[in-house]
């Protein structure tokens, strides 16, 4: 919602001093743009039964014409709201059947937003702080047992380069644990061959180094070799970027996207995987393996511990597995 200061002033926050990303930043505009127009909903200025419509639709579809006196307005409702605004808004994101997560992450929006504006003594209390983030159900992230990972990035050809590149991809994708957002950004000198780690601009643009096995650099250095071939012949080529597209250009997250699709049908595996099912299966089995929490904590570049506990879940989820598949209980064979 451009029209409200305050609004674009926490939008800048994020962006110039929290250092988040654009796309994060519009969606934080998205959840406050609708609880903005809920607030004039409220008041008088919307749809019966206080269902939010845009402030373009409120003024004959011309927001501009009153971006001043509506700005005015709904920067004057959003520093004025209380607790009981907050929790009719949370009742009505129920009644329009939002899923608890989602409602969950406009709660957390509005607590950031409001923890903002009492930072800048815009106002003088957080009107979210007595209220509670509903519960949400807890859903195991998926991940891959060790001979599917192994099928998967045996797929692609490694005899020509674009089955080289999508080859070296997947095995950075699980060798690192990287995110497909932090891989699309790696450079070429962001492979350090000699030290077998990666240079990794995280969220926020939070660096870090991610080490990577020898065998994914071997990888890697096959993909470049046919890279630096094509390089020669094509001065569209973008000298710096590590994974390129045919036209030489840096790949979107749109693109690994597809072509795990691709490789996981040829592989025969399920096609709900996601690249982001590589990064669960790194640190599942990190763990699985003896790592602790707190390193696996740093090469996923997680900021809280709680978010990287889930893997625990996981690990033991599987441990029990396999002691019942060893010990069947009384009456029943044992699993093949």
């Amino acid at each position: 919602m451009e029209e409200s200061t305050i609004i674009q002033k926490f939008l800048d926050y994020l962006k110039f001093e929290k250092r988040f990303s654009e796309h994060t930043a519009k969606c934080y505009g998205a959840d406050l743009s609708q609880f903005g127009s809920f607030l004039l909903a409220g008041s008088g200025g919307g749809a019966p039964g206080g269902e939010p419509v845009s402030l373009a639709q409120q003024h004959g579809g011309s927001a501009t014409a009153v971006a001043t006196e509506t700005g005015l307005e709904v920067d004057q409702m959003l520093a004025s709201v209380d607790v009981n605004a907050v929790r009719a808004y949370l009742a009505f994101l129920s009644e329009k059947h939002y899923s608890k997560a989602t409602v969950a992450r406009k709660l957390a929006t509005l607590r950031s937003f409001y923890k903002f504006l009492v930072k800048r003594n815009i106002i003088g209390s957080n009107p979210v702080l007595p209220i509670r983030t509903p519960k949400q159900e807890k859903k195991l992230p998926r991940f891959l047992e060790y001979e599917e990972v192994k099928r998967l990035l045996e797929t692609p050809p490694t005899d020509s380069w674009l089955g080289a590149r999508d080859r070296a991809i997947l095995e950075t994708l699980y060798s690192t644990g990287i995110r497909v957002s932090e891989l699309v950004a790696l450079n070429m000198d962001d492979i350090d061959f000699l030290g077998e780690v990666v240079h990794v601009r995280g969220k926020g643009k939070k660096e870090r180094i991610a080490p990577i096995s020898s065998s994914a650099l071997q990888v890697i250095q096959h993909y470049m070799e046919f890279r630096n071939k094509r390089a020669q012949s094509n001065t569209n080529f973008d000298s710096k970027v590590l994974f390129v597209n045919k036209h030489g250009r840096r790949l979107s997250t749109r693109s690994v996207r597809r072509k795990m699709d691709k490789y996981l049908k040829m592989a025969g595996l399920d096609p709900a995987i996601s690249p982001h099912t590589l990064r669960h299966s790194f640190a599942t089995h990190m763990l699985n393996n003896g790592a602790d929490l707190r390193s696996v904590q740093e090469l996923l570049g997680h900021q809280s511990l709680s978010t990287t506990q889930i893997y625990t879940h996981l690990s033991t989820k599987r441990l029990k597995e396999v002691y019942e598949s060893a010990h069947p209980r009384e009456g029943t064979e044992p699993q093949d």
